[in-house]
């Protein structure tokens, strides 16, 4: 289990623990949190659980995919570096810590 801190655009912070194996997104998901939408329920068909990693987490986190890479493009105002689908990241205990901030949506 890994205890992952999900910060709304608002500054508002929300810290679950999370079961090894779920994703990031699952974990928002099962948890009620806030701005994680996850239109295509995880199958990296959409980028409605787009997050920024906090800088720390860039390099410890697995390599985008390029499948996860071409979805980031439809996201709301991507970082090239710390963007990232939280339905592509797998909860491990090496995440435990692991901090993402939601973008603000365009309304």
């Amino acid at each position: 289990m890994a205890r992952i801190t999900y910060v709304e655009h608002n500054g508002r912070e929300h810290v679950v623990e999370v079961p090894n194996g779920l994703t990031v997104m699952e974990g928002a998901r099962d948890n009620g949190i806030p701005g994680i939408e996850a239109d295509c329920g995880g199958a990296c068909a959409c980028s409605t659980c787009h997050v920024y990693v906090d800088p720390e987490w860039v390099d410890r986190l697995p390599p985008k995919e390029p499948m996860e890479q071409d979805m980031l493009d439809f996201a709301w105002e991507p970082d090239p570096v710390r963007s990232r689908l939280t339905c592509q990241i797998k909860v491990t205990p090496a995440l435990d810590g692991l901090r993402v901030q939601m973008p603000e949506r365009q309304i």
